[in-house]
């Protein structure tokens, strides 16, 4: 019980590192922050400081969701009941960590990014559906969040057809809805025809 709480918890704390504002740190650009769309994410961060920033801050963000999710793979015998349910477990907690992130006063980004790299974690296939879905919508739209939001609300769908385990299926559902939560400004924007579009400087 001791390992499946150090689990969730590291995740998190990990998921509270935030790449955007530390990467803009150290190369001496405004915190994303308190400019353009205030978001500290990507595609806030490709639209003020360029594609070198936000590719640095979209692997940043990935990785942090990957990589403790691995680490309970490892960690947890594949045999046990509990391990599909720590697995999932450690995916949120890594995606709260960067939505909502300790050391930066919980005012965390989005979570496309960690979304991304905790689906790749479970298992590669789901994290191969989120962005096929993501990229296929952003190349047709040139909208990030509309691709983001088909890709949250499509793949709980493609997790159930891949035959996931319902444990996974539950916690995807919930980082899903939990995305759709964090981007209710950009669906007004959506709606009112104010969404900015990829490619477009901030």
């Amino acid at each position: 019980m001791l390992l499946y709480i150090s689990l969730v918890v590291l995740a998190y704390l990990v998921g509270s590192i935030s790449s955007a504002v530390v990467i803009c740190r150290l190369m001496r650009l405004d915190d994303p922050r308190t400019h353009g769309s205030n978001n500290p994410g990507a595609t806030n961060v490709l639209r003020l400081h360029g594609k070198k920033a936000a590719a640095l801050t979209l692997a940043g963000d990935a990785l942090k969701g990957l990589l403790p999710v691995l680490a309970a793979h490892y960690l947890m015998p594949m045999n046990t009941n509990a391990h599909d349910l720590v697995v999932g477990l450690t995916a949120l907690a890594a995606f709260c960590g960067h939505i909502y992130p300790v050391f930066f006063g919980f005012r965390g980004g989005k979570g496309v990014a960690t979304f991304i790299g905790v689906l790749f974690g479970m298992h590669w296939s789901l994290g191969l559906v989120f962005v096929g879905i993501w990229l296929i919508v952003a190349l047709l739209f040139r909208y990030s969040s509309l691709a983001a939001l088909t890709a949250a609300a499509l793949v709980p769908v493609g997790s159930a057809l891949l035959h996931s385990s319902r444990d996974y299926i539950a916690v995807i559902t919930v980082m899903s809805v939990v995305l759709f939560w964090r981007h209710r400004s950009n669906i007004r924007n959506l709606i009112s025809g104010t969404e900015g579009r990829l490619g477009r400087k901030g």
